[in-house]
């Protein structure tokens, strides 16, 4: 069936100001086309197969008469509070058991009937028997009375579960903050541990570089002195010998001193001295080549014991 053939077939339904759907064997409530005619403000849906009313019904907000009696409706919408023009409501003999606790905003209705309906038990003894008008007036105000109460209950809960999950929020930033600050702290105490420790090596390496050039000083100052050996000053006594014979015999040689009696001696022996030189020039070429070795170092030796 199209929706053209929907909306002339609720037009048929139509009189006045009330829309007729009872015994239409209906299982969905046709809210779309309700939704276009908000002059019928009196909508008749009893005796049908519905089990649910869609969401979309809590915005067929004209609405002041409904009659859902004789159904199978398990549960309403829950924000079925919207419809705030609803003056007379029938659920007699539906599956209800409880009411949504948006029904306590239901502030204009002033009819209503849960006859034949497994309600709660709270819900039951507020809604009475409704077996007459009277009864049925009742019944809108003592289960409007009863939701409401319903409703500030559900309030009170939702506020205490808000300030429970704000106090629980508030703990945990409080945690937070606590865990932030201590690992700030260990973190600033592992830095000056660190830098303690970077500060001990330094002072370590320090002291150990002092004192190993205090070592080498104390090593330089405490080293001993090489003596001279025997043959150095055997060596040098006979370098000064030699120097003085040299140094005679040069008097006697090369001055006036030749002719004293004490330099004809000096003079044959150099004569002879002489003479066996250049018979033995090889060895004497040794010897020399000796004493030069000797010379260099003894020389050596002493600049060392200088320094």
């Amino acid at each position: 069936m199209s929706k053209n053939s929907k909306v002339l077939n609720l037009k048929d339904k139509i009189c006045g100001n009330e829309v007729d759907l009872s015994l239409c064997d209906v299982t969905e409530v046709p809210v779309r086309e309700l939704a276009l005619f908000t002059k019928a403000t009196v909508v008749d849906l009893s005796c049908n197969n519905i089990t649910s009313l869609p969401p979309e019904f809590c915005n067929l907000t004209h609405l002041v008469k409904v009659d859902l009696s004789k159904n199978q409706l398990t549960c309403l919408p829950d924000d079925l509070g919207n419809l705030t023009s609803l003056q007379h409501l029938d659920l007699y003999n539906n599956k209800l058991t409880v009411l949504p606790v948006s029904f306590s905003q239901l502030r204009s209705l002033k009819w209503l009937d849960l006859k034949d309906n497994p309600l709660e038990a709270d819900l039951a003894k507020a809604a009475g028997d409704c077996l007459d008008e009277k009864q049925c007036k009742q019944c809108a105000a003592q289960v409007l009375q009863h939701m409401r109460g319903l409703h500030e209950e559900v309030d009170r809960a939702r506020v205490k579960r808000l300030l429970r999950e704000k106090e629980l929020e508030r703990k945990r930033e409080v945690k937070q903050r606590e865990r932030e600050a201590r690992e700030k702290e260990y973190n600033a105490q592992m830095a000056a541990a660190a830098a303690r420790e970077q500060q001990k090596k330094k002072s370590e390496e320090m002291k150990k570089k002092n004192g190993q050039a205090a070592d080498k000083k104390a090593a330089a100052a405490t080293r001993p002195k090489p003596q001279r050996s025997l043959l150095g000053l055997m060596f040098k006594l006979l370098l000064l010998l030699l120097l003085g014979l040299a140094g005679v015999a040069a008097a006697c040689k090369l001055t006036d001193l030749q002719k004293e009696a004490v330099c004809v001696p000096v003079n044959v022996a150099v004569d002879d001295g002489f003479s066996w030189a250049k018979r033995q020039e090889a060895v004497v070429r040794q010897l020399l080549r000796n004493l030069s070795s000797a010379a260099k170092e003894f020389i050596e030796s002493t600049q060392a014991s200088k320094n």
